[in-house]
């Protein structure tokens, strides 16, 4: 079993309402030569809460953290344009992350969670929201 110590909060940098799902991900992921879907839950604008990679197998979502982290991915953090960064979750995904993050903060009582943008300074805007105000707000 892996060690968890961080959960780690994204987005797919798509505009908001888009209907990707986790297969569509798996993928354009497969297409880059990766095993499969690189995060390990996807949440898509439905408020679904879908599977990608097992939790036991080594994400592919964050450089130099994937080995000791679990990925969660939503749908969005674009704007309407395409281009400009934005909080694009719809209700249901809000709720439905606060649920998946709730049972991972369980599963692994030790883990962080944070947002991509707070490990990786090349993706600034991701996940489109503040983690570190969720977190308080929990």
């Amino acid at each position: 079993m892996r060690s968890i110590t961080l959960i780690i909060v994204h987005c797919s940098a798509n505009k908001a309402g888009s209907a990707l799902r986790m297969a569509d991900i798996d993928r354009y992921h497969r297409s880059l030569g990766w095993k499969c879907c690189g995060y390990h839950y996807v949440i898509p604008t439905d408020g679904s809460i879908e599977i990608g990679r097992p939790e036991e197998m080594v994400g592919a979502h964050c450089v130099n953290h994937n080995k000791y982290s679990i990925g969660v991915c939503y749908i969005g953090g674009l704007a309407a344009d395409g281009i400009t960064p934005a909080d694009t979750r719809t209700e249901a995904q809000k709720h439905a992350l606060k649920s998946l993050l709730t049972d991972l903060q369980r599963r692994y009582p030790n883990a962080l969670i944070v947002g991509h943008c707070e490990l990786d300074y090349r993706k600034p805007h991701c996940p489109g929201f503040s983690v570190a105000e969720l977190r308080r707000s929990n």
